[in-house]
């Protein structure tokens, strides 16, 4: 079984070698360094001057001391000449860092760039797109920037002030050799060509061929349990070497195209010196030709085909940095859908009389696919044609939660409840209708007042590396030890922290891989609380945890929620019986409000729910339910 792991076009799309439109935003990220790119700049053309003088100290060696019997003129020749290479060297070194450190500098603002945008792209964003690909964008990608400035390409330039120079001193020495070097200039020019398009196609293979690898890594890593726990280690062995070995093979095509592209200008290289030689040798035996300009000639030959052999590595670097590029770029241009208002609030809880509840829904309709018709943001208007259609996830959905009240949101699979959660924190817009939390529309609220005035606690259970505090205060500075820790015992969390080598200050591996489910579960409930939040939700908090986890849970919400406004979201329907009003869901609508009692009375859906969970006795209200 073969797949493509959520690759899109944009990585098939091979784009140009030189874009203008890119190096200039790839240039404006040099800007805050542009001291140590000016200096470098201006070492160019002293270098080239430098090389320039290197071929015509030889012929003056050779011509007017050496075959004159000169030593001591030889000797001064010989200290200007190993003068100019410890400059030639020092230069150069100078510029090469200079140049790599302000790529890594890019580099390191970059992917600063990406990571701070990702953070605030929308959920829909990552609905769609495969972690592996964000990895290869922060990670692989920047690198190929960074390869831009450390593999020389910059020094282009400096290439072009060189050969231009040692075009001017050919024709000057003598423009009948110079002539004999430059034919073979079209023939060089062929064989680029020629390989040059070969090599593109074989780099876009090769791009595309470690995007899927990355994708497929990601994917097997972070499901290993369940590869291990289905026997799949040897399928995703197989699947996993055949990604590799097509990476391998366009790896290989690309380099064998690298090498013949190298190989042909050495070879071009080599016939031009050949003609030199043998033109150069018949001037010499004619006496119109010294054999100092002849060794110069050669020497000049040599560095004017230098820059153009490393071309074909240039090129590649080049084209690998405009292709990550124009993925930076396209990352970084996404648009944040979801985002602080520019006339943001920060509303406080009312307490007085006659204040507004705490949550209000009015008429919210919802689609994870955005809709499309109607008044352009969902399908049709409700109620009217294309309401009830395929999609809507929330169809009009009204209710009040007052302050202090605790609510339990229930339903079948697919009802809603989940949504009502991610709706609360903003981490999706309604489509329709209005969401208000103290009042006011979640879309005006400051976003992460919002979320820190919505505290949330979900099923699946995210901790990070690092230690127990700084996991409970998620890093936070503003928040003291006295409180967490204060938080921890309500929650039943010092207990087993306490049992902890360093306790608070012990440890989480990787994914809370030493810490029990139950033990994560309390961890995040305590977490949420540590910011002591207006309004807590709980998203299936207690569904899947034993029945002692289960019962210091809601030991420890008993006392964290009493007076606090809660929206309880559970399947297991013994957890929310204590809920002072319970809603029921159907097919994203309310269709049942009211007491664990009134519910079971009136024998509708919430009925039908218990009598699934805990037969028909409970339902009819004549047994206690089974925990």
């Amino acid at each position: 079984m073969t797949h493509d792991y959520g690759l899109g076009l944009d990585d098939a799309v091979l784009g140009r070698a030189y874009d203008r439109r890119l190096v200039a935003r790839i240039w404006a990220y040099t800007r805050p360094y542009r001291a140590a790119v000016a200096v470098s700049a201006t070492l160019f053309p002293v270098m080239a001057g430098i090389e320039l003088v290197q071929p015509y100290l030889v012929k003056v060696a050779i011509d007017d001391h050496i075959l004159r019997g000169d030593w001591p003129g030889l000797s001064r020749i010989a200290g200007v000449f190993f003068l100019t290479l410890v400059a030639e060297y020092a230069l150069r070194y100078a510029q090469i860092y200079l140049m790599q450190r302000t790529g890594q500098q890019v580099v390191h603002d970059l992917r600063q760039a990406l990571f701070t945008h990702v953070q605030r792209l929308s959920a829909r964003f990552f609905d769609r797109t495969p972690v592996g690909r964000l990895m290869t964008r922060i990670l692989h990608d920047v690198e190929a920037i960074g390869e831009l400035f450390a593999s020389g390409v910059v020094s282009i330039f400096g290439d072009v002030l060189t050969l231009g120079g040692i075009v001017v001193a050919m024709l000057v020495l003598d423009w009948r050799l110079a002539l004999v070097t430059f034919a073979v200039v079209p023939v060089l020019f062929a064989v680029a060509a020629f390989f040059r398009g070969r090599a593109r196609e074989a780099y876009r293979e090769a791009r595309n061929r470690i995007a899927r690898l990355n994708a497929s890594l990601q994917e097997s890593l972070t499901g290993m349990t369940v590869v291990q726990l289905f026997g799949r280690e040897a399928a995703q062995a197989a699947e996993f070497g055949r990604l590799n070995e097509a990476h391998r093979r366009a790896v290989f095509r690309r380099m064998s195209y690298d090498a013949l592209l190298y190989a042909g200008v050495e070879l071009v290289g080599s016939v031009a010196v050949a003609a030199l030689i043998w033109w150069g040798g018949a001037q010499i035996l004619s006496g119109t030709l010294t054999f100092g300009v002849l060794v110069a000639f050669m020497e000049y030959t040599h560095r004017f085909f230098l820059p153009i052999r490393d071309v074909s590595a240039k090129y590649t670097v080049m084209q690998a940095a405009m292709v990550a590029a124009e993925r930076i770029f396209g990352l970084l241009d996404t648009p944040v859908e979801i985002a602080t208002p520019a006339r943001a609030v920060r509303p406080a809880p009312a307490v007085a009389a006659g204040s507004p509840p705490a949550i209000e829904f009015r008429d919210v309709w919802f689609a994870y696919v955005p809709r499309q018709g109607g008044d352009g943001r969902g399908q049709g208007q409700p109620g009217g044609p294309g309401a009830e259609g395929e999609g809507w996830v929330l169809r009009g959905l009204s209710f009040r939660v007052e302050r202090g009240e605790r609510v339990a949101v229930v339903g079948a699979t697919g009802a809603g409840k989940t949504t009502l959660a991610r709706l609360l924190t903003r981490t999706y817009d309604v489509e329709r209708g209005a969401l208000l939390v103290e009042g006011v529309d979640v879309r005006e609220w400051d976003l992460t007042a919002l979320r820190r005035h919505v505290g949330l606690v979900l099923q699946d259970v995210v901790v990070f590396a690092g230690t127990v505090a700084e996991n409970l205060a998620l890093g936070s500075s503003a928040v003291n030890r006295a409180v967490i820790e204060e938080t921890a015992r309500q929650a039943h969390v010092d207990a087993f922290v306490r049992g902890l080598p360093g306790a608070y200050g012990a440890e989480i591996r990787e994914r809370g891989a030493n810490l029990s489910h139950g033990q994560r579960q309390l961890m995040a409930v305590a977490r949420a609380l540590v910011y002591n939040p207006g309004v807590l939700v709980l998203d299936e908090a207690t569904s899947s945890v034993d029945p002692e986890t289960e019962r210091l849970l809601q030991d420890a919400l008993d006392r964290l929620l009493l007076g606090r406004t809660s929206v309880i979201i559970a399947h297991r329907l013994s957890t929310i019986q204590r809920a002072d009003r319970i809603l029921v869901l159907h097919r994203g609508r309310l269709c049942e409000a009211g007491s664990h009692e009134a519910l079971l009375r009136q024998g509708g859906v919430y009925a039908t729910l218990c009598e699934l969970q805990f037969g028909p006795e409970v339902a009819a209200g004549t047994a206690p339910p089974r925990r």
